[in-house]
């Protein structure tokens, strides 16, 4: 049966993040996840997280300068140490709270060269990550929503996780992003579910609570339950009014579920 993680970069974000966990946790799901929680005193969200009895599946590196524009800095040519900087930094918070994995942004590049240092970099963070038993995720995103962003479909996500070479370098699924920049999800998803390391789930388009839109998320989870994949599956979509009023969909969604 899926098991649902909050993401809290997008979930309760008018809370502290400790009291966002007690949220999320009260709210009934089983993990949760965040985006980048590095200002928050790391003791802190492992208290929160103890007491709410809920793992911290991931956290993202971070993104640079995001007022010029960055979102990443592993596959941007040039930047190899503040890239190595953010990719310590997210293993050591993440190590503190027992997270599985790591997701590396790849961030705004392009060609061939960006790639090469993706790929070196990421063979970095798994080395890194595996002297803590943790993996590495990276995610294909939209153009829309990111212009120029490296890491745009499934496929060159597969291919640069086979040229990293490395067994916890995985992929995170976001339907999200998939469908606007390829569609055909769940046959993209069962022919790649062996790399899947995490999926992630919100309404295409408006990136809303997944009870709307192109997608049919409960048939869509159930079809991931019939695949076998027995990992969490992240709630990571922007709220249409507050968390707590839009939060039926869980509920219809466990429904339609075995």
């Amino acid at each position: 049966m899926a098991k649902f993680s909050a993401n809290l970069g997008f979930l309760w974000t008018e809370y502290e993040l400790v009291d966002a966990i007690a949220k999320a946790k009260a709210a009934g799901f089983s993990a949760v996840e965040c985006h980048w929680p590095y200002d928050v005193p790391v003791a802190d969200v492992k208290a929160a997280l103890t007491q709410a009895n809920l793992p911290m599946l991931g956290l993202n590196t971070l993104r640079g300068d995001v007022s010029a524009g960055e979102a990443g800095l592993s596959a941007v040519p040039g930047r190899e140490p503040e890239a190595r900087e953010t990719i310590d930094q997210a293993i050591a918070y993440g190590a503190e709270l027992d997270c599985s994995v790591v997701h590396v942004m790849s961030g705004v590049a392009q060609g061939e060269e960006a790639q090469a240092v993706f790929i070196k970099n990421l063979q970095y963070a798994a080395m890194r990550a595996g002297e803590h038993s943790m993996g590495i995720v990276i995610e294909p995103i939209n153009t829309r929503d990111i212009p120029g962003y490296f890491l745009n479909e499934v496929e060159q996500a597969a291919s640069i996780i086979s040229a990293v070479g490395k067994p916890n370098v995985k992929l995170m699924f976001d339907c999200y992003h998939v469908q606007i920049m390829q569609g055909d999800l769940l046959n993209r998803l069962q022919k790649h579910l062996a790399l899947v390391g995490h999926i992630q789930i919100a309404a295409v388009p408006d990136r809303g609570e997944p009870d709307a839109g192109e997608l049919n998320y409960p048939q869509i989870c159930k079809a991931i339950d019939k695949m076998g994949y027995t990992g969490y599956i992240g709630a990571e979509y922007k709220p249409r009014t507050t968390t707590d009023e839009g939060l039926v969909w869980l509920s219809s969604v466990n429904q339609t579920l075995p």
